[in-house]
């Protein structure tokens, strides 16, 4: 079947936690950006986005013009606004102050309570995203080889994720990344993102192909697959780029 769009998840999928895209990642997207339109949503806020892609894609306004960046889990949506040659804001969903502030309390409560809670930590711990609370276990800043180390098998960002979960019923609360959990308003999840973006460029569920490397279910792109979109699971970015490969070489 031929597909309209490629979405990706960031971190995990096509670049190691907060690092930038590859090269050969970077010409993998741009020419992909010839045949299809392509979507990122992840978790990471817009300024992660710039740093992490756009500043490695080497692609003009044509081919940005087919680019869709959806920040923190799809709660904003980016297009590249041609004319002013800058990226425009078409949505945010952002969570308001009484519901950060109690976001906030109980993420620093399941972590302490559980253990987790880093003393001496590399950045921020607890992020304000304007729509979205991310907890990172050891700060925003911490080495992308100490990220993987602390919680390969996901067991403690679960555990963190439930407790939080039991005590935040009216809102979302999923894994993110690495070291992560992400919190955002009732029903604004990826899946939300997706359905946006769908409306806007009139397609269905099968015009898209996604990858992602938190499929499971609790995971952040598992809303993705759950809306019924063809998903692709990655362990790491170099599978990404092996499946692009065959791509490209379809079209």
């Amino acid at each position: 079947m031929r597909r309209k769009m490629i979405a990706f998840d960031l971190d995990g999928t096509l670049a190691m936690s907060k690092g930038p895209l590859t090269d050969v990642m970077g010409d993998k997207l741009r020419r992909l950006l010839m045949h299809f339109d392509i979507c990122i949503i992840s978790g990471g806020k817009f300024e992660q986005f710039k740093t992490q892609v756009i500043d490695r894609l080497e692609a003009d306004d044509e081919l940005l013009n087919r680019m869709h960046l959806m920040p923190t889990c799809g709660t904003r949506y980016y297009r590249y606004d041609g004319k002013k040659r800058e990226w425009a804001l078409r949505y945010a969903e952002d969570l308001d102050d009484s519901q950060k502030k109690r976001i906030i309390v109980v993420l620093e409560e399941a972590a302490k309570h559980l253990g987790y809670w880093e003393e001496h930590p590399a950045g921020e711990i607890i992020e304000d995203r304007l729509s979205q609370i991310t907890y990172s276990a050891l700060g925003q800043k911490a080495l992308i080889e100490d990220k993987y180390k602390w919680d390969p098998d996901d067991r403690k960002k679960q555990a963190i994720r439930e407790y939080a979960a039991e005590r935040l019923p009216d809102l979302e609360v999923r894994i993110g990344g690495t070291t992560s959990i992400d919190v955002t308003r009732p029903g604004i999840d990826k899946a939300y993102g997706m359905r946006k973006l769908m409306a806007e460029l009139k397609i269905k569920e099968s015009d898209i192909l996604f990858f992602g490397d938190k499929i499971q279910e609790g995971g952040n792109d598992y809303p993705v697959r759950a809306m019924g979109i063809d998903s692709i699971e990655v362990a790491h970015q170099d599978d990404t780029v092996l499946a692009l490969e065959a791509i490209l070489q379809s079209v």
